[in-house]
């Protein structure tokens, strides 16, 4: 049986009115607004918050003025579809053209729904399809877990960690069958489906060629971060000199407790398959994929 859908996260109203106002007011210069040259698309903990972070630290890099922009995915908002407002809003969320162009510098911006979402790489191409794509691929049995304690944290998941993984089919099918990923449970409950990474490569795949995609291993990540924001830098074609950063990490989760094995056991299970067309998909081992 499906359980009850997790409460909607409902900003106060003085909030949202403040906030939409302020949006309507950049609206008002999107033609002098640029569009990113580069997106975070993923994965949902897996380290984006904080290669958002060093990144945004870099002197010639401009990150839009959220951190999650959620315009390709149509938003969190059930009562407010972004994508439909189109690209007068999407370029409100970025820094005026000349700021950036003055400095040699790019845009960018982290939203790890557009990884999960089917809709995303379609309209990812129609609107920026010069873009560069960087993914942050970690062990998706340990991502799972993360998933859940996130969820759990806010508030939004009361069932055990296996009853709530046993649950999540029927949440997904439920979804699918009517198509509306901007569903709360497609956003809350996918915490084995959001692992399923060669299912939303191979979709990435279809709009964006290889190279302009970028895949990193979170656990290459959180063990040398500088290495990896090198590997980024040179990726979107920009050097290092003299960039100093503060490498403490964010959003790290803080109520995670022990899991039973299991758990362990039945994700393996699961994921094995998956895990082999990942590895056959991007032709390279992961630890977690052996």
């Amino acid at each position: 049986m499906l359980t009850a859908m997790p409460p909607k996260a409902v900003t106060p109203f003085p909030k949202r009115m403040a906030d939409r106002a302020k949006r309507e007011w950049k609206k008002l210069s999107w033609q002098a607004r640029c569009l990113p040259d580069f997106l975070i698309i993923g994965c949902q903990k897996g380290g984006t918050s904080s290669l958002h972070n060093y990144l945004s630290q870099h002197s010639r890099l401009f990150e839009a003025d959220i951190k999650e922009v959620h315009f390709f995915d149509g938003g969190l908002d059930p009562d407010w579809n972004k994508y439909a407002e189109g690209e007068r809003l999407y370029r409100s969320y970025f820094p005026r053209a000349s700021k950036v162009r003055e400095v040699g510098g790019q845009a960018f911006e982290a939203t790890p729904e557009y990884m999960h979402n089917p809709h995303a790489p379609a309209r990812m191409k129609a609107l920026v399809p010069d873009a560069k794509l960087i993914v942050l691929l970690r062990d998706p049995i340990e991502r799972t877990i993360s998933n859940y304690f996130h969820e759990r944290r806010r508030g939004r998941e009361s069932l055990p960690i296996m009853e709530a993984l046993e649950a999540e089919a029927e949440h997904m099918d439920a979804v699918r069958a009517v198509g509306d990923f901007k569903d709360t449970r497609w956003i809350c409950k996918a915490y084995m489906t959001r692992g399923l990474y060669a299912q939303q490569l191979e979709l990435v795949f279809e709009h964006y060629p290889y190279e302009r995609v970028l895949i990193l291993e979170s656990s290459e990540f959180y063990g040398d971060p500088k290495a990896t924001l090198a590997q980024v830098l040179d990726f979107i074609g920009l050097d290092d000199t003299g960039f100093e950063v503060d490498l403490t990490p964010v959003g790290v989760g803080t109520n995670r407790t022990k899991v039973d094995p299991e758990v362990y056991d039945w994700l393996i299970n699961r994921l094995r398959e998956p895990n082999q067309k990942l590895e056959q998909l991007l032709g390279r081992r992961f630890d977690w994929t052996s």
